[in-house]
């Protein structure tokens, strides 16, 4: 997957967000079960395409209380990681802060490549096949929020956390939760977390719909999506504020499939609405898929977990229009 130069507009933080306070990585209304990342000796097929995945955390400038970041199951060995013939995985987390943390071009980048550690390194771990983190947390910190990159358009004070498959084929699936308790999920009034590609676990129940949030600024005429190895297995739908649902192209295993959607007026300055959908009948297997958003300048678009102007419901329209519906 080539790397994109990636110029991020300014969001408009006061007008749009209102009161935001849970920081839970998935939030419960994109009901995703896990982040995935496989050990970098995995072959993509397994539904990761670079073993690496950044997720970026933001702090409001007025906010003074230490905070810390807290990772569930960060070990892979246990319960909810994909064995791949015996657990030897090694999963490495990495905080950072400071200049460049996120302004820097490779941060933002949907691929692992150049400066994306840029910034400075606040706090890292690795873990094996650790049961002491089965299933538990694992907590970072406290961090001082001014520990951050101050970076107004993306909320407030900026951290980044990578995780990296350094050792291994199996698949480690985890959370993350940023928090002011050491202990438990407190979350920080205000916060917000986002990414630039995700790489997520499907529900095996068809009857369910995981959801992420692509922010759409008032610049933006077209967007292009950017799905890996669906497995062919049920749908990836787009709904907004004047869209009901348009289905989107997906893709085949160990392969990328794209599709264009035309933003219209009523689109900008909100969120969309991706709905990823198994199909019931297709498979019960396990399935892990790529995901990410690109405008006309092939600029990626950030999925807040707290969807900037709140989750998008379609006005005045009562059935879904199976657009650009495509099977590879």
């Amino acid at each position: 997957m080539r790397k994109i130069k990636i110029i991020f507009p300014i969001i408009i933080w006061s007008s749009l967000t209102g009161i935001l306070n849970a920081q839970p990585v998935p939030a419960a209304d994109e009901n995703i079960p896990f982040l995935v990342t496989f050990g970098k000796d995995a072959g993509t097929k397994w539904g990761d395409d670079d073993f690496a995945q950044t997720f970026f955390f933001s702090i409001p400038k007025d906010f003074k209380t230490p905070f810390y970041i807290r990772v569930f199951d960060p070990e892979c060995g246990g319960k909810h990681d994909e064995n791949n013939g015996g657990f030897t995985t090694m999963t490495r987390y990495s905080i950072y802060g400071g200049a460049g943390c996120i302004t820097t071009d490779d941060a933002r980048a949907v691929d692992p490549k150049g400066n994306f550690k840029s910034g400075n390194q606040l706090a890292t771990k690795t873990f094996g096949a650790d049961l002491k983190y089965d299933n538990g947390w694992y907590t970072f910190g406290p961090f001082n929020p001014a520990e951050g990159e101050l970076a107004t358009k993306y909320g407030g004070y900026i951290f980044k956390l990578i995780c990296e498959g350094i050792k291994g084929d199996d698949g480690n699936l985890y959370r993350y939760h940023m928090s002011t308790s050491a202990d438990k999920n407190v979350s920080v009034e205000g916060g917000n977390a986002f990414t630039f590609e995700y790489t997520f676990r499907l529900h095996t129940d068809g009857n369910q719909t995981s959801h992420i949030y692509p922010y759409i600024d008032d610049k933006v005429i077209s967007i292009s999506q950017y799905n890996f190895d669906w497995d062919d297995d049920g749908y990836i739908k787009l709904v907004s504020v004047s869209n009901p649902g348009e289905y989107l192209k997906t893709s085949i295993e160990n392969a990328w499939a794209e599709s264009k959607y035309f933003i219209k007026a009523s689109e900008r300055g909100k969120s969309l609405d991706i709905q990823f959908k198994k199909d019931n009948k297709a498979n019960i297997n396990n399935n892990n898929v790529v995901f990410s958003v690109r405008n006309q300048y092939g600029e990626s678009l950030p999925f807040f977990t707290v969807p900037i102007g709140g989750i998008p419901k379609p006005q005045g329209q009562v059935s879904i229009k199976p657009i650009a519906s495509g099977k590879k």
